[in-house]
């Protein structure tokens, strides 16, 4: 049976994201597909990782995600002083009311922005913990529900590590996907002095869409049909994860979970309401290897993650047509 979005669900979601990613590309020149991956976290309802060196647009590209959409936004500057209490908020006495009152902090917004999270303690770090998951904060057992939709967008630079806490396998676990942004091609560079010597593109940035709208196209990605052999397929790629002698930590269910999510969310933006092997493969990298360890041996010789997952998903076979694979007609 096909997926329960219509074709009109999927055009409306098409032109939503259309002004999204052109807004963004205004201010992102030449970086089409990370602008894909952080569309496709935004309407899986994920939370994104940007890892890259400085100087290349990671905290702009957060940035203009947030802008283009009309809903509240904060940006979090994380620094090894930060406080969980800055994160999550604090109860303060009031002296008038002779109450307790409790003043949010930071993640109380839409989208946040949080900026060079590796830079804060861990134990800050794991203020983020419950409300990615949960959606929720709890301060002096009292929990305070967080608007949907809800996103963290964070940044780290992997390469300058003095002074930096590397994420916990539980916070890496909770981000969907992890992109890097990469150097621009030359041609683009050139188009940058341009329009970022004169102006600031980013400060021109207006609103293309609103949480009301991000609310629905979510909805309409959930709706998005994956065969049971593209499951099977996923459920084959993380299991295998957990097998292999290269790695000491797989692949979670979350990621699993995560995997086929943000499959959904690539399908509809590609106008489809049904999820592709393809979308499993394109999407293993970034959703997958931020989570994995390599072992010892691996390390030692020089094998990355992502080499290992390359190999993985070479072994992993790929379901057939006749398997149920196959796209599956729109519903009319």
């Amino acid at each position: 049976m096909a997926g329960a979005g219509s074709a009109g669900d999927l055009d409306t979601l098409a032109r939503v994201v259309g002004r999204i990613r052109g807004n963004i590309e205004r201010v992102i020149e030449g970086k089409p597909d990370v602008v894909q991956s952080a569309l496709v976290v935004l309407l899986a309802e994920g939370h994104l990782l940007i890892e890259d060196v400085p100087g290349v647009g990671k905290t702009m590209l957060s940035k203009a995600l947030a802008r283009s959409i009309d809903c509240s936004v904060r940006r979090i500057q994380f620094t090894p002083d930060l406080l969980p209490s800055d994160v999550t908020g604090v109860s303060v006495f009031n002296q008038n009311t002779r109450e307790f009152e409790f003043r949010p902090g930071g993640v109380f917004a839409n989208i946040v922005v949080g900026d060079e999270i590796n830079r804060a303690s861990p134990k800050t770090q794991s203020a983020l913990l419950e409300c990615m998951e949960e959606r929720q904060v709890t301060v002096d057992n009292n929990t305070y529900q967080l608007e949907t939709p809800f996103m963290v967008i964070a940044t780290q630079n992997p390469i300058e590590m003095e002074g930096t806490y590397a994420l916990p396998e539980a916070q890496r676990d909770r981000f969907m996907a992890r992109v890097s942004i990469g150097y621009p091609v030359e041609a683009a560079e050139i188009a940058m002095l341009d329009s970022h010597t004169f102006a600031r593109p980013l400060d021109d940035l207006e609103p293309v869409a609103d949480a009301g709208e991000i609310r629905k196209l979510a909805a309409i990605v959930g709706q998005v049909y994956v065969a049971p052999a593209v499951q099977q397929y996923v459920v084959s790629i993380t299991g295998a994860t957990r097998r292999s002698n290269d790695l000491v930590l797989g692949a979670s269910p979350r990621a699993t979970l995560h995997l086929v999510r943000a499959a959904k969310a690539q399908a509809a933006i590609e106008g489809r309401d049904y999820v592709l092997p393809d979308d499993i493969q394109r999407l293993a990298q970034p959703v997958l290897a931020h989570r994995l360890l390599p072992s010892v041996e691996a390390a030692m010789g020089g094998r990355t993650t992502q080499a290992i997952l390359d190999g993985i998903l070479a072994g992993v076979p790929v379901p057939s047509p006749q398997g149920g694979a196959a796209p599956v007609p729109h519903r009319a």
